[in-house]
């Protein structure tokens, strides 16, 4: 699938991760979220920024109970807990999270 950022064509897979991780930027994290009726909020960029900071350390996005964890140890616990985060990403915060921050979809999300 090729998206229209700012003149510049990007493409993604067919459930919308980037093909080449070098191409994200926030214009295309505001326009993921714009398809799914979301607007970034600095909450959510919290949590994506938190990701993409996991993922260069890693190389891998954190799954569920690793994001959860990170939160919690970043953020505190009343920010560590699935209920919160899947009030911010409705259709799963480690794979919805992951795809606003250009990275690829975490291992063991199906």
């Amino acid at each position: 699938m090729q998206l229209e950022i700012n003149g510049k064509s990007i493409e993604t897979d067919s459930q919308g991760y980037l093909v080449n991780l070098s191409d994200w930027s926030e214009d295309l994290a505001n326009v993921l979220a714009g398809q799914d009726d979301l607007k970034l909020t600095e909450t959510h960029w919290e949590i994506i920024n938190m990701i993409r900071t996991y993922y260069h350390a890693h190389g891998t996005a954190p799954a569920m109970r690793a994001l959860t964890k990170l939160v919690k140890t970043e953020l505190g616990p009343e920010k560590g807990d699935s209920k919160y985060l899947y009030s911010l990403f409705l259709y799963g915060p480690g794979k919805q999270a992951a795809r606003y921050a250009g990275l690829p979809k975490p291992t063991g999300c199906v």
